[in-house]
């Protein structure tokens, strides 16, 4: 069963251009793994700064292997501490 991911950040106009390249990396690394389907990043129109990402995983399985990827882990320790705050995941499923 697929799974939709959503990945939540606050982006501050300062901290755009450092964080340009560890999201370009995080995508990058993210379509090389098993189960990965497609992704899109999001803008929130009425509120500047809040980016939300959604990725479509063939499993939940294939998420948790990712999220578990040291690779992931040591990008995403990286992003929030330039962000100074956790990214926030939510898993979904189709109803």
């Amino acid at each position: 069963m697929t799974v939709k991911i959503v990945i939540k950040r606050m982006v501050t106009k300062n901290k755009e251009s450092s964080l340009l390249p560890l999201i370009k990396a995080l995508r990058i690394a993210t379509t090389k793994q098993n189960g990965y389907i497609s992704g899109e990043t999001l803008q929130r129109i009425d509120k500047p700064g809040e980016t939300v990402v959604v990725s479509t995983w063939e499993s939940a399985a294939d998420w948790n292997r990712w999220i578990e990827n040291p690779e992931r882990i040591q990008l995403q320790k990286k992003i929030d501490a330039l962000l100074g705050k956790e990214t926030e995941y939510q898993m979904y499923t189709h109803a």
